[in-house]
């Protein structure tokens, strides 16, 4: 059983390094739009950075949210 828990940890900690690349990735990428006088497109890509770096509190599985839930 704790096997699973490391594997499920380490599975959650890679999540989060992959979000923060995509928010970061995508703050970058508005950057370029900006600089280039593409400002739909860069506030499109700010909103991207917003949703993956707010993502893993807002998207939970629904084990989590039980957990959450039913914890004290």
């Amino acid at each position: 059983m704790s096997n699973m828990m490391r594997d499920s940890q380490i599975m959650a900690q890679i999540k989060d390094e992959n979000l923060g690349y995509m928010s970061d990735m995508a703050l970058e990428l508005a950057q370029m739009a900006e600089d280039t006088g593409l400002a739909t497109l860069a506030y499109l890509f700010r909103m991207a950075a917003l949703e993956a770096s707010t993502a893993n509190s807002v998207l939970a599985e629904p084990d989590d949210l039980r957990r959450q839930m039913t914890s004290h």
